[in-house]
Formats: structure tokens, sequence, C-alpha cells
């Protein structure tokens, strides 16, 4: 193995390995420099060809570096050979798409969350039924439209979030990161239209996986900060009848009549 020599800035050090128990201490991103909550970050390990192999669930052996959980700060750390630095050898292969994997293997976390979290009883579906858990007295802990569903079932649904919340709306999570299908797969069953998450610890994994998803793409997680703008959508689409996240517009469409019929 090749050793590299370090520059002017001291390399951050290593993990000593897998954190064992539910305490996991604070890490420091080996980019930034900065101190943050594992959850926030993803860590890497050394594999046996000196493959940089992102571990999500950070459980894999040996010593890990780690980096906030950003698209931006993983590219740095791979154009500024942090990971040589870090694992002390100039054998350590970041691959060249390695910022696509981790963001497909963060979304696959997120579906596998979700899934828990449905096992859980965390999740109900269907517009009939979240329009109802909404208005239920223990409320609803997040709404989850599928990414490619219309706009009119989400405008009656943010019509409903408000009369419960009203300008608290604006820091309400909206998950619709997952399209129809990834979210049937998650959840076990066809044509999942809109979807909510209620009370839990599995509603509470599940939001802080997708919390890493939307920091690892550089989207804001509150709908005061996103909107729909990633989307280039007015504010007058944007803000009418509640003013919370609308995501991707579409026409109305098979998947979606915004109607409590059928399981989405």
């Amino acid at each position: 193995m090749t050793d590299v020599a370090d520059d002017d800035t001291e390399a951050v050090g290593l993990d000593s390995g897998p954190a064992l128990g539910r305490r996991r201490p604070e890490r420091t991103c080996i980019v930034t420099r900065t101190v943050q909550d594992p959850d926030a970050m993803i860590r890497f390990v050394l594999g046996p060809e000196g493959e940089v192999v992102p571990d999500l669930k950070a459980k894999l052996p040996g010593r890990g570096a780690w980096v906030s959980a950003s698209r931006a700060t993983l590219g740095e750390a791979i154009k500024r050979r942090q990971f040589q630095r870090a694992f002390k050898t100039g054998d350590a292969r970041p691959a060249a798409d390695l910022a696509d994997r981790v963001g497909l293997a963060l979304r696959a976390d997120l579906r596998q969350a979700l899934a828990l979290a449905n096992k859980a009883g965390c999740v109900v579906a269907g517009f009939a039924k979240v329009e109802a858990a909404i208005g239920d007295k223990a409320g609803v802990a997040a709404v989850i439209h599928a990414s490619d569903s219309s706009l009119d079932g989400r405008r009656k649904l943010r019509a409903a979030l408000h009369r419960r919340l009203g300008d608290a709306i604006s820091r309400f999570p909206v998950l619709d990161d997952l399209s129809g299908t990834e979210l049937d797969m998650a959840l076990g069953r066809d044509h999942v239209i809109h979807a909510a998450l209620v009370a839990g610890v599995g509603a509470a994994g599940c939001l802080a996986r997708w919390r890493r998803l939307r920091s690892f793409e550089g989207v804001a997680t509150t709908t005061e900060e996103y909107g729909s703008a990633r989307h280039g959508e007015t504010a007058s689409v944007l803000h009418d009848e509640a003013g919370f996240s609308t995501g991707t517009p579409q026409g109305v469409g098979p998947r979606d009549d915004g109607t409590p019929q059928g399981s989405g």
C-alpha cells in the first residue's frame, strides 16, 4: 500500500470501528472538519481491494471515515483526495460515480425505513385514511405523496393540513421523493398515491433517513424552504390555500384524482 503524505492541513482521523450500543458519539467530517451527529453524516470504509465503500448503517467492520451528508461535500472529498489522507494510503480508490451510488443507496434506505415504519403500524395509506388521520386528535407526523402524483389530491390534503396547523404548516414535513412504484414496493400494496406517517419509533427513523437523503441532494426539509421551487412553480401555485410543497407539477392523471377511492 502506498502512503500519502499529509499537506499543510492535518488529516482528520478515522473512527475506531462501528459504535456499539444505541449511543453513538459525534463524528468529524474529513472535509469540513465540523463535528456532527452521525445521523447527519455518512460513514465510509476501505474495501479489500482499496475501494471506498459507503456504510449507511455504520455497521461495517474496520475503521471508518465520516463525511457530511452532502453530494457537494462528498465531491470535495474525492477531488481533494481526503479519503487517501484519512485512510493514509494512496490505494484508497473512490469510484468516479460514488456520489450517484450513495444517492441511490439513500433512496433505497428511505424505502426500507418506510417499509419498517409500515410494519410497525406507523403508516396509513389512501386519500380518505390520510385525510381522516390529519383531522384526528393525534394528527400525523408527515404526509407522503408519490412524486408522480397529480396536484389535485395534494391540494386537498394541503387544505386539510392548513386547517389543522395554520401557519405551522410551513415547517411540516412532506415527503414526495419516492415514485408511486417505489411507494408500492415499500408498502407492499398497489397504487399508493398518498400516505402519512403517524407518531412512533418507525416514523422517527423514517424521517431521519428522509432528512439525510434531502441533505445529501441539497434539498430543504421544511416546506417553508422547500416549496416546489425545484420544479419551477410560481409563488401563486406554491402558496395557494396553505403554502406547502406541491411537489412535481403534474396534470390530473390515472394515479391521482384526489378522491377517496382505491388505495391511493
